[in-house]
């Protein structure tokens, strides 16, 4: 761990705690009298002024209800969800027990075969052991806002102490959420790592949580989940549309019935704070561990002396995805000493020009790599739906999730793109496998073909709408290249939201649309709004997944038209520059002021390519820290983004082809920790070779542990990931 400094760790906590720096130079210089020997006053342990409003702090008796698994267990959280004793009301503590459920499951296989209970899972204890017990954690936790007074942003910071946390060995874990995740975004990971081993966790939702506004109904969602007008919840709602009654009330009659979500319409781009966020989770939770363990101070009524600092305290920023890209920007900007060290996985981060770097895949050099999200999802929006049905891909899903008409469509944006210019090709074959090549040439490779089908199926639309608009900070009623967002019925038609399915929106949601009911609608198809995925653009006249709004998205990250390539104007040009501002706002430098880091990224991961991330990334940092770098990237073969889908078996052909990531997170946090903490070396950046799970007579058999080696302490030098003359070279 850190060295020591002269100063005392009462003192030292002023630096950790956001207080002003005359107070610390006071308390860093000795006492009034000249710095005599006499012991100097407590520091009294003060709340953060980004605080709003009260705290709310529950106990949890790891039996009844606990930390990790609300209660459920490992069977439970393994198990059918719970259900609601009124499904049109449930309670906070439902709802807290619900979103824990559907949150840690989101974001690992929770299949037995997968690997839960045997790999991972409450079950499995800090050194890997699986034992009997249920994995319940008893503990407190803390839940408040972060906010300027204006309750614009309501940024939910939460810190979960279990019982076996040792003041004598203090240690904080951030848990940033993934995705667009409500506060238990990242239960199933960094917390739980976090939880085991006797940490504090320090959670946020970077202010990009779950939180939504019914538009027709005026229902928004109160910290504890459960619904109120907005009106009656106000300043203190996860989420409340900008607009005044007048413009929700016109806006209502033009466009019935739909939902405005806090990353898409806060006008905010959260992004932009992720770093920030997850720095004061970390000032929160030495509040309260300061609250909770300090001695109480003489003739101050109520306050607490400051014994836990940045000083003896062991913290390591972690989380997967957003929230991994969170912990690296929080540790560039970590000015005051508050991280020791990063681990994260599948980490979605935006490095700033990575111009002079090169990077090779074996012998192959990639000819794009480290562009913005905004620009390759806007990429993949046109052409990944038609890439997907090339023979290279290969049509996987089933029909449940991929029916006939989606075909269709997809068909018919292959035509699209072919009558706009963008395609040359004559046939659906060609050019479906054209629109694959532009794919690959784009930063994606041949790992990640046969994911193109199930990505555009599920997040690739949703992502690009979403960005776009939190980074022009558009509201809900500009309906931005005629999107917006509602429930719909079989049909495609937009529908009243159903009460019973809203009120569970805290728990079932991620933040992002589609999910819960609510859907992308496309206002400008052919004959009225309809689901995008069945709307007609106007024109191509065709079912098409409405690709005039995906040339659109498009062409306000480009700033110039996505056909014709001429500049914008007006209005267009205004929003486009919008966009690339807001983009250029969260770019990161790649400085990790010499911390030590693990980036852990699958090789497979088709959402946020290790071209335009993780590598760009790793390479940028090197470029600038050089020989000063203490950043170690593991790349893990045959593993993706969504651990989760592999539980979907064959009705996805996840669970015979990837292993899950989750498992070498772990063991990175792992090897963090006791690097941190014993001064064990981090392992030589490398490739890990995985191997998928056996298949016979279209049974996949379970995985074991053979399946999913170790991060090697000496790895081979066929396996080793190196950097020299800015060029960063990874094994095939």
């Amino acid at each position: 761990m850190r060295n020591k400094p002269k100063c005392s760790p009462q003192r030292l906590a002023l630096i950790g705690l956001g207080l002003g720096t005359s107070m610390l130079l006071t308390a860093c210089n000795g006492d009034d009298d000249g710095g005599s020997n006499t012991s100097p006053p407590l520091t009294v342990n003060q709340m953060p002024d980004f605080i709003a409003g009260a705290l709310s702090e529950k106990s949890y008796d790891g039996n009844s209800d606990d930390l990790l698994t609300a209660g459920l267990g490992k069977t439970g959280l393994g198990g059918a969800a719970p259900a609601y004793t009124s499904p049109s009301a449930p309670t906070a503590a439902e709802l807290r027990r619900n979103a824990i459920y559907n949150n840690y499951r989101a974001l690992i296989d929770y299949t037995a075969g997968g690997g839960y209970g045997l790999l991972y899972g409450p079950n499995v204890d800090k050194t890997g052991a699986v034992t009997s017990s249920e994995g319940k954690i008893a503990g407190s936790e803390t839940i408040a806002y972060a906010d300027d007074g204006s309750g614009r942003q309501n940024v939910t910071l939460m810190v979960q102490i279990p019982s076996s946390f040792d003041i004598a060995n203090p240690c904080i874990i951030t848990a940033t959420s993934s995705g667009s995740r409500g506060i238990y975004g990242a239960i199933g990971t960094a917390g739980e790592w976090g939880l085991k081993r006797g940490c504090a966790v320090a959670y946020t939702d970077k202010g990009s949580g779950n939180g939504f506004h019914d538009l027709m109904n005026d229902m928004v969602t109160r910290q504890d989940g459960t619904l109120g007008t907005s009106s009656a919840v106000a300043s203190s709602a996860l989420f409340r549309a900008n607009l005044t009654a007048s413009e929700i009330s016109t806006f209502n009659s033009q466009f019935p019935n739909r939902v405005a979500y806090k990353h898409t319409h806060s006008e905010n781009n959260p992004e932009r704070d992720w770093g920030r966020d997850t720095l004061r989770a970390v000032k929160f939770a030495f509040y309260v561990l300061n609250q909770k363990f300090g001695n109480t101070i003489e003739g101050q009524s109520g306050q607490r002396s400051v014994v836990v600092t940045p000083a003896n305290t062991l913290v390591i920023a972690s989380s997967v995805s957003n929230g991994g890209g969170a912990a690296l920007a929080a540790a560039e900007q970590d000015s005051e000493g508050l991280i020791d060290g990063v681990a994260v996985a599948e980490p979605q981060v935006q490095p700033l020009s990575t111009a002079s770097l090169t990077i090779k895949q074996g012998a192959t050099t990639i000819s794009t790599q480290g562009k913005p999200l905004a620009d390759y999802f806007t990429f993949a929006n046109l052409y990944q739906p038609c890439a997907a049905l090339s023979s290279q891909a290969g049509l996987s899903l089933a029909a449940a999730f991929w029916p006939a008409a989606y075909t269709t469509s997809a068909t018919n944006r292959c035509t699209g793109l072919k009558a706009k210019g963008l395609l040359t090709a004559s046939t659906t074959e060609a050019q479906a496998d054209e629109a694959l090549q532009k794919m690959l040439q784009y930063g994606w490779q041949s790992e990640n073909n046969f994911l193109q089908q199930s990505h555009f199926r599920f997040a690739t639309n949703s992502i690009a709408l979403t960005y776009v608009n939190t980074y022009g900070r558009f509201k809900v009623s500009e309906n931005v290249c005629g999107y917006s967002f509602a429930n719909t019925n079989s049909t495609g038609d937009v529908i009243a939201q159903v009460a019973a399915t809203q009120a569970g929106l805290f728990a079932s949601g991620n933040g992002v649309p589609p999910t819960s009911g609510v859907n992308i609608v496309f206002n400008d198809s052919v004959g009225g709004a309809k689901l995008d995925f069945l709307a007609i653009s106007p024109s191509t006249g065709s079912a098409d997944f409405a690709l005039d709004g995906a040339l659109c998205l498009r062409s306000l990250v480009t700033g110039k038209d996505t056909v014709s390539g001429s500049a914008h104007s007006g209005t267009l040009k205004s929003q486009s520059d919008r966009v690339i501002a807001g983009i250029q706002e969260v770019q990161l430098n790649a400085n990790l002021r010499g911390k030590p880091v693990i980036v852990v990224a699958g090789r497979n991961d088709t959402l946020i390519p290790v071209n335009h991330a993780a590598r760009a990334y790793v390479g940028r940092n090197l470029t600038q820290e050089a020989a000063g770098s203490k950043l170690r990237y593991y790349e893990v073969t045959n593993a993706q983004h969504f651990d989760t889908f592999i539980a979907f078996g064959a009705l996805l052909g996840y669970d015979s082809r990837f292993i899950p990531l989750h498992r070498y997170f772990n063991q990175s946090m792992d090897l963090m920790y006791a690097h941190l903490k014993n001064g064990t070396p981090l392992p030589a950046s490398q490739v890990v070779r995985t191997t998928p799970r056996a298949v016979s007579s279209g049974v996949t058999a379970p995985i074991t542990a053979a399946n999913v080696p170790p991060i090697s302490t000496v790895p081979l030098a066929a396996d080793q990931i190196g950097f020299a003359n800015n060029t960063l070279s990874v094994p095939d």
